[in-house]
Formats: C-alpha cells, sequence, structure tokens
C-alpha cells in the first residue's frame, strides 16, 4: 500500500498542471478576436444617413475591399504579434470584425484579425448578409446591426 500524498504534493501537481496546460490553452484561444488588438473600426463614409448611396448598393464592397497583398502582409505581422501558435498563413483569413457590409474601416488594423478557415467555414451562416438585409430594409439600424454583428464574432469568433 503507497502512502497517501501530502495535502502540499497534491496542490503542487494541480498548479504544475495548470501551467503545463496554459501554452495549449492559450494556442487554442489566440485564435479567436482579441479585443484588446481588434476593437473594430467603422468606416467614416458609411452612416445611417448614407447607407442609400454606400453599402446597400449592390456590389459595394468591391469597390472598398482592400487587396489581398495589403491584408496578407497584415496577416503575417499580427500572426507574430499577437503569437499564434500557429503561424501558418495559409491556415487563416483576415477578417473584418465590422464586415464591409455593415461600414467596417477596410483597412484600419483596430478592424482585421487572423482568423482561422476553420472557423470562418463553420462561424459565418450568413449572419453578415442577413444583418446587412435588415439595414438595408430598414428593419434593424446601421448601429445594432453592428452591435449584434461584433456581439457575435466576440462570442465565436
Amino acid at each position: 500500500m503507497q502512502p497517501r500524498p501530502s495535502r502540499r504534493a497534491v496542490l503542487l501537481t494541480v498548479l504544475l498542471t495548470a501551467l503545463l496546460a496554459a501554452p495549449l490553452a492559450l494556442a487554442k484561444g489566440a485564435a479567436l478576436i482579441l479585443p484588446r488588438h481588434t476593437p473594430g473600426a467603422r468606416y467614416s463614409k458609411v452612416t445611417q444617413a448614407t447607407i442609400s448611396t454606400t453599402i446597400c448598393v449592390k456590389g459595394w464592397t468591391k469597390t472598398v475591399r482592400p487587396p489581398s497583398s495589403y491584408t496578407s502582409a497584415l496577416k503575417k505581422v499580427q500572426l507574430v504579434e499577437w503569437q499564434y501558435a500557429d503561424t501558418n498563413r495559409a491556415h487563416f483569413e483576415e477578417d473584418h470584425l465590422i464586415s464591409l457590409e455593415l461600414g467596417g474601416a477596410p483597412r484600419s488594423k483596430r478592424n482585421l484579425w487572423p482568423q482561422p478557415w476553420a472557423q470562418a467555414r463553420r462561424d459565418d451562416n450568413g449572419m453578415e448578409a442577413r444583418l446587412h438585409r435588415q439595414v438595408c430594409n430598414g428593419t434593424l439600424t446601421l448601429r445594432q446591426a453592428r452591435l449584434q454583428e461584433v456581439a457575435y464574432k466576440r462570442k465565436f469568433g
């Protein structure tokens, strides 16, 4: 029969286990939006008064979407600076916290973040398009839609 470990030994084991598990938890969590890095930014040309000439015009987002050369370079820097466990750029898309469809700032570093492709494919479920339709048909204000979008993305990525 083996002696029972002391309370101190048990606490030390729990503490060490937690410390060893922390990098894994951070690696998993790093894929989510980090609010201190990506608080969101609005495009000044898009307001409730201008939606009929900006975001509600078919094809408008194509006119403001930054080129992939810009977002690829930004993604490379962010993955390293923000200490993502996975720094393979092919595993991420540079996503807007406030989408272009809702008047998010196209090139602002405060509005862009590296989102894992698996998460991007899984999480959107047409949410951005639905909110955009509701803003353009007048059932939601631009502010309400942005708040819903940011809350969803902060929770689910």
